[in-house]
């Protein structure tokens, strides 16, 4: 009986090791990178060209942060040094051309303004990025506020 036992047990163990050596490595479902499979590391897209020469972007609502219209590729943003400041603080805009950062930013989560860029706002690109040529990944109906607003009117009617 012990006999029969171990042998059942060896085979439901091979059987096991066998369906798990099989779904190690499935296909990677198809969402944004297509192929390959989970464990596979496959190349990137290549990083689509920037900025575009459009100038400024129109924004689609009124507290949108703005695209940035240039290449930061190398910009050094951390808690020492901000290299976006550079530019766009207070002091060095009106010399740069740069449009100086907003109000808000100086502002800490107690609504009160301070001298500085409040740590909150201090990493642009948490709201901030270029403006690519990139084409969009998924499908987007995204209307502007100003779409939204002449839409419920017209519905209205």
């Amino acid at each position: 009986m012990k006999t029969l036992s171990l042998f059942i047990l060896i085979v439901c163990f091979a059987g096991f090791a066998w369906a798990a050596e099989k779904s190690l490595d499935p296909s990677a479902p198809d969402g944004l990178r297509k192929g390959g499979t989970l464990t596979e590391t496959l190349p990137a897209e290549p990083i689509a060209d920037e900025p575009r020469a459009s100038g400024r972007e129109v924004r689609n609502w009124p507290e949108q942060p703005p695209v940035i219209p240039h290449s930061i590729r190398g910009y050094q943003v951390d808690k020492r040094y901000n290299q976006c400041l550079t530019c766009h603080s207070r002091t060095a805009a009106p010399e740069a051309g740069a449009p100086m950062v907003s109000v808000t930013h100086f502002m800490d989560r107690n609504g009160q303004t301070r001298s500085a860029v409040t740590p909150g706002r201090y990493f642009c690109t948490q709201c901030h990025v270029p403006q690519t040529d990139a084409e969009p990944l998924v499908g987007n109906g995204f209307k502007s506020a100003e779409e939204v607003i002449v839409g419920e009117g017209e519905d209205s009617k």
